[in-house]
């Protein structure tokens, strides 16, 4: 007979206490405490389809025989430079999203696309009839992709051991489940049982394995934070489902660069890869309008010019709003103060709205002075110039500071076709480096950009 015992798990965090308490002493959640019974077995081969591990002994680093593995090369270049270079054998990737974002959509396109001879789709919540509807829609037949609909690890490990596949595809972690646990599937221990199965897999036999995980209400990944420190690579696929365009970002890679960005764009015959979005970010106008600035960012090593716009118009009310999408509220108003105070714009009794056109979030500080621009531009309805650039960030005295990567965000700029680009002086010997028609302005302090486009 096995071991049984009980355990409460916190199904917000997913820690881990001998009794029920009212408060998770980890997260600070309330009523979030849920008895879940844990079994305990003898894992075997015949039980879980794995290999026992084998006996290790220590050794000395320098002994070790290291030779650099060679990645497997998707056709989805974007994919390829979020993951740092390619898939890694052996690797456990965990994609999360929105529901209706398009993950099931991505993997499978991902599955029937790669340069593989067996690829095993295994789904939780789909039948065949439904997963292969949705590969007529994409156009791909799939010569060496299989598909298993099964929520049971242990028979999945079955199938994996009579199949042999170069990869592995989950959809999703939630739904599966493992007969040494006897709580529900998506609990806080069926996730940590099953993702370790699926880590001793993918360690033990070199095969990579991608996992779909949901997202709670507050957008981080279901289930325990241990998920995410078990696998090896966290990606996350956002963007509004009601739009065209979405961004996958990573959050944690043990293979590569964390900075990188893939843009997509979801179409009726699935995701299409956008290997220029400068193009699609910037909206082509008929008119000069005021309010509008374009800005010269950096999302990891890929340079990006960003739509930025803006609005100014007085208060209807007592107390000004101030709006920002898809850039920091907080330095939004530190901006507005440095605005005010070293340039002399009145704009404590304007309602200011912020906007960056594509749906993407800003973290560069290189945008400060594209927004500062914009918002000038708004409150005295003066257009800006339609080829300029701005490059820069602006500090609490009013000073442009100088920013990294500028050659690459320069020739991102000449490449579409832009005449000017505003940056720093203390950037002298970049500018002194750089091989390009652009004329390049460079200013010292946020009152001489003013005194260039407001004369």
């Amino acid at each position: 007979m096995s071991k049984v015992k009980s355990s409460f798990f916190c199904q917000s965090c997913g820690s881990q206490s001998p009794k029920w308490l009212g408060k998770c002493p980890s997260c600070g959640e309330w009523n979030t405490l849920v008895e879940e019974i844990v079994t305990t077995a003898a894992r075997d081969k015949g039980a879980s389809g794995v290999r026992p591990i084998r006996s290790n002994t220590p050794i000395l680093l320098n002994e070790v025989a290291y030779d650099e593995q060679q990645r497997i090369t998707t056709t989805d270049s974007e994919l390829n430079r979020v993951l740092g270079g390619g898939i890694v054998p052996g690797s456990l990737v965990l994609i999360g999203g929105e529901p209706g974002i398009g993950k099931s959509t991505l993997m499978l396109q991902i599955a029937l696309t790669l340069p593989l001879q067996k690829v095993l789709y295994v789904s939780g919540e789909e039948s065949e009839q439904q997963i292969k509807m949705r590969a007529e829609r994409l156009g791909l037949s799939g010569d060496a992709c299989y598909l298993l609909t099964e929520t049971s690890t242990q028979n999945i490990f079955k199938q994996i051991e009579i199949l042999e596949p170069e990869l592995v595809v989950i959809d999703s972690i939630q739904t599966l489940a493992s007969s040494f646990v006897e709580s529900a599937a998506g609990s806080v221990s069926q996730v940590r049982e099953c993702t370790a199965e699926l880590v001793k897999y993918a360690k033990e036999t070199g095969t990579p394995v991608f996992m779909i995980g949901h997202i709670t209400k507050d957008g981080s990944l279901a289930g325990p934070k241990v998920l995410e420190h078990m696998v090896d690579t966290v990606l996350q696929f956002e963007g509004d489902r009601h739009l065209t365009y979405r961004i996958l970002r990573t959050t944690k890679n043990r293979f590569g660069s964390t900075h990188e960005l893939g843009i997509y764009e979801m179409l009726g015959s699935g995701l299409r890869q956008v290997n220029n979005p400068s193009e699609i970010l910037i909206n082509q106008r008929d008119a000069e309008l005021s309010g509008i600035s374009l800005a010269a960012t950096m999302e990891g090593n890929r340079p990006l010019l960003l739509e930025i716009q803006a609005l100014s118009s007085p208060a209807s009310y007592g107390t000004p709003q101030r709006s920002s999408t898809g850039y920091d509220s907080k330095r939004m108003s530190m901006l507005l103060a440095v605005l005010e105070k070293r340039c002399g714009f009145k704009l404590g009794s304007q309602d200011i709205f912020l906007n960056v056109a594509g749906g993407l979030k800003v973290e560069d500080t290189a945008a400060d002075l594209a927004m500062c621009a914009a918002i000038v531009s708004s409150f005295e309805d003066v257009p800006l110039p339609p080829k300029m650039i701005f490059c820069g960030e602006v500090g609490l005295a009013g000073e442009i500071r100088a920013v990294n990567r500028l050659e690459s965000r320069v020739a991102e700029a000449e490449k579409l076709g832009y005449k000017q680009i505003v940056v720093s002086k203390y950037s002298e010997k970049a500018v002194q480096e750089l091989s390009t028609t652009i004329q390049v302005l460079t200013i010292g302090k946020l009152t001489d950009l003013f005194n260039i486009l407001l004369v």
